[in-house]
């Protein structure tokens, strides 16, 4: 069976999203990285110029919103349609009035839930045909990350949709309240990196790359994409595993938001598998933040990764080969007001999991 399309990393550009909430530190951080040297070969997307502080690294205009940087970085202002951003992006790269960047990153607003570029990432055509979506990187303030969680579910879903979380302003609050939101953060996303910065100083390295199809499918690449929650291979037909040894959390919006990992010994088959995706997704879209998984499926000798937003979900890709004996699939959740229970009780009416 070949009914999935193998990942291709180097004919891709990786397309990751910087959010945070307002005053987070999303434009220091940017500056910073766009000094190191590995990203000279980027692209970057933001809602406005000025904001980033890029002043004294710009080169020159090129065209319209359009910047050279001094380390070689395209910069542009969002002024309308992120897809026709990207495909001017692509045009000029084309017809090499711009370098020929390696990598994009767009910069989100402070107050903008960072879902639809996820979905518009996951479904258009143009973007797929160029750009594959690595990582989410959100910003939380650490002055104020407590009370912003508290009062804005933008804030919360930043952080429950990211790969990569930085606490900003740690010189500024006490170890014990980097602890609290630490764990408040671990107990929101327990897939997520965290990572403490100051003035937005970190390696790019540590940030980026987060998509297992772009380096093959090593089993630290898997495991650092579905996250810690997946745990040890178990036994029997079905399991849920959660994250253990957290803070508990009763706030309004953490609350709402649970985490957990369904996984399979036995492998699936792939109709009964997008049928039962595609009713959950239908029914309850909205309550589906993110959903990640590496599936065995029944006469498919290579694990499949899927992902999705929401409604929305992209097309299953062919990973190269199982990074080790284990190949039960794993199916990590992300929902909002949408129990596990709710989960189980959907895939066992499609015949899954016994």
């Amino acid at each position: 069976m070949d009914a999935f399309a193998p990942a291709f990393p180097g004919e891709l550009l990786p397309m990751s999203v910087i959010t945070g909430f307002l005053g987070s530190g999303k434009s220091t951080l940017l500056g910073q990285l766009l000094r190191q040297p590995e990203m000279g070969m980027s692209a970057v997307i933001v809602n406005e110029l000025g904001e980033v502080g890029l002043d004294h690294i710009l080169v020159e205009r090129i065209e319209g919103e359009v910047c050279l940087l001094q380390s070689g970085c395209i910069c542009c202002s969002l002024r309308g349609d992120l897809e026709q951003a990207l495909q001017k992006l692509i045009d000029q790269r084309e017809r090499k009035v711009i370098p020929r960047f390696n990598r994009v990153l767009i910069e989100t607003t402070g107050l903008a839930d960072p879902a639809p570029i996820l979905q518009l990432a996951l479904t258009s055509p143009m973007i797929q045909r160029y750009f594959k979506l690595d990582a989410v990187v959100a910003t939380v303030d650490a002055v104020n990350g407590d009370r912003q969680l508290d009062e804005n579910p933008e804030s919360v879903k930043q952080a429950a949709l990211s790969d990569r979380i930085l606490l900003t302003k740690t010189d500024l609050v006490s170890k014990e309240t980097l602890n609290h939101l630490e764990a408040r953060i671990a107990t929101l996303n327990p897939s997520a990196t965290q990572y403490r910065v100051l003035h937005g100083h970190i390696d790019a390295s540590r940030l980026f790359n987060a998509d297992p199809t772009r380096y093959g499918s090593s089993a630290e690449a898997i495991t650092q994409w579905l996250g810690p929650v997946v745990g040890d291979a178990h036994h029997g037909s079905a399991h849920f595993h959660e994250p253990t040894d957290r803070v508990p959390v009763s706030l309004c919006h953490d609350s709402s938001i649970k985490h957990f990992c369904l996984s399979f010994d036995e492998p699936l088959d792939w109709l009964t598998v997008a049928e039962w995706l595609s009713d959950l997704s239908g029914r309850m879209g909205e309550k589906l933040l993110r959903i990640k998984g590496v599936l065995n499926l029944v006469g498919e000798s290579r694990p499949i990764a899927i992902h999705g937003i929401h409604h929305t979900f992209h097309p299953p890709v062919a990973l190269r080969a199982w990074p080790n004996t284990q190949h039960s699939s794993r199916i990590v959740f992300i929902t909002r007001d949408l129990p596990r229970e709710v989960v189980e009780e959907s895939y066992r009416a499609f015949g899954l999991g016994g």
